[in-house]
């Protein structure tokens, strides 16, 4: 891990993998969510409403999963000081916010014809919305954090922390409460989907999350730019005033 806390080494292996990851994410992508609208048939008690969850069950895991990874981030900020660890916690916010969204956004137009409602406050839709809620405040944390004091503050991470306690929460929620929305179809070993919708929905998840990729490596290698530049700056001000100094 402390093998890539050199920018430079980080910088080499991420422009090698961001447009493969991107590419490769946008193919899987069209291919799974084309065949999730033209190939799958319609459910026997959802109609073509199910083909929503293509886009919608996706947009969980990842909303849920770029929390954990901005949680692992904040710890190994930490407890090991990784040099890169908060750069990644914030580049993995902006995407994680807007999936947590788009899965806020899907699952409100597949409830009102399941439900016959735009929304409920159930379990799972109100914790997801919680979800969401943490994301802006984390990168307005963050935002903060890296005009006062260089990005070295570690409230941010502790925040990180302590908002994963949301993410079993999202998960359980269909379990431990009344809910509207049904439980999982798919858990360790075991799914409950037909063969026709369960590959379709995993060939997307895996196409999101290769477009996650790319665009949190992209992110990161944006916001080491700018704190490289910002460096330079500074530099370059210490030294003007050094020579102003010493022609006073």
């Amino acid at each position: 891990m402390h093998g890539f806390a050199n920018p430079a080494k980080f910088l080499k292996l991420a422009r090698a993998m961001t447009a493969p990851l991107l590419v490769a994410g946008i193919i899987l992508t069209a291919l799974s969510l084309a065949w999730g609208l033209l190939g799958a048939p319609a459910e026997r008690l959802q109609g073509d409403s199910v083909r929503i969850l293509f886009i919608h069950v996706p947009a969980a895991w990842l909303g849920m999963g770029g929390w954990s990874a901005i949680a692992v981030a904040s710890l190994t900020e930490l407890v090991w000081r990784h040099p890169l660890a908060g750069i990644g916690a914030r580049a993995i916010a902006l995407p994680g916010a807007f999936f947590a969204l788009l899965c806020l956004v899907t699952g409100s137009l597949w409830g009102r014809p399941a439900w016959g409602t735009w929304w409920v406050w159930d379990g799972r839709l109100t914790s997801m919305l919680v979800l969401f809620f943490l994301y802006c405040s984390y990168m307005a944390l963050a935002d903060a954090a890296n005009r006062d004091s260089d990005g070295t503050s570690r409230i941010p991470a502790i925040f990180g922390l302590v908002g994963a306690v949301n993410i079993p929460v999202i998960h359980y929620s269909v379990l431990w409460w009344n809910s509207l929305h049904q439980p999982p179809s798919i858990t360790m070993g075991k799914s409950e989907m037909a063969p026709a919708f369960l590959w379709g929905l995993l060939a997307a998840t895996l196409g999101f999350s290769l477009i996650f990729g790319g665009i949190v490596l992209a992110r990161m290698r944006t916001i080491l730019a700018n704190s490289q530049a910002d460096a330079r700056l500074r530099r370059r001000a210490m030294e003007a005033s050094v020579d102003e100094s010493d022609d006073a």
